[in-house]
């Protein structure tokens, strides 16, 4: 089974048990390090995951894991935070990361510049809105031109 097919699979398995428990799973990964597979679970919550966060969702899903076995090959199951700079990938992302401070890249460069930083105002009509500088400044950037989009941390 390809990456991909891997990862959707344990998403629609995942997404209900992790919401049941009253976190957003943000994401899944299934990767080779070395002679190693690794597959990972990124869950976050309002205030951030704590250990004990990560091992119940662990002990929740490494059954059903268990029990479904859609992965060929061992691996070694983690459960983990996102982190405090990590992408923004869904709509959901976008909308619960409005307001916060953001590093954008884009393929080419836009208006001169191929990184942006500033505060995310908005995603929608296919432009991605930040307000950068001292906040005079508001730049809109189109969705189709944009590589990255991840939460930053301002110095």
């Amino acid at each position: 089974m390809k990456r991909s097919e891997v990862e959707r699979l344990v998403t629609q398995l995942a997404q209900p048990e992790v919401e049941a428990l009253g976190f957003d799973l943000i994401g899944v990964e299934f990767t080779k390090e070395g002679k190693h597979f690794f597959l990972r679970l990124f869950i976050d919550k309002p205030g951030g995951i704590t250990i004990d966060d990560c091992q119940l969702v662990a002990q929740r899903i490494n059954p059903i894991l268990d029990e479904r076995d859609p992965i060929e090959q061992s691996y070694i199951f983690e459960v983990s935070s996102p982190g405090a700079e990590r992408p923004l990938k869904t709509e959901r992302d976008f909308e619960l990361s409005r307001g916060r401070f953001v590093h954008l890249t884009t393929y080419e460069p836009y208006n001169g510049a191929k990184e942006f930083e500033g505060v995310l105002l908005a995603k929608e009509n296919g432009l991605i809105s930040l307000q950068i500088g001292d906040g005079n400044e508001t730049i809109s950037i189109p969705e189709q031109k944009v590589a990255n989009v991840r939460l930053a941390i301002r110095f």
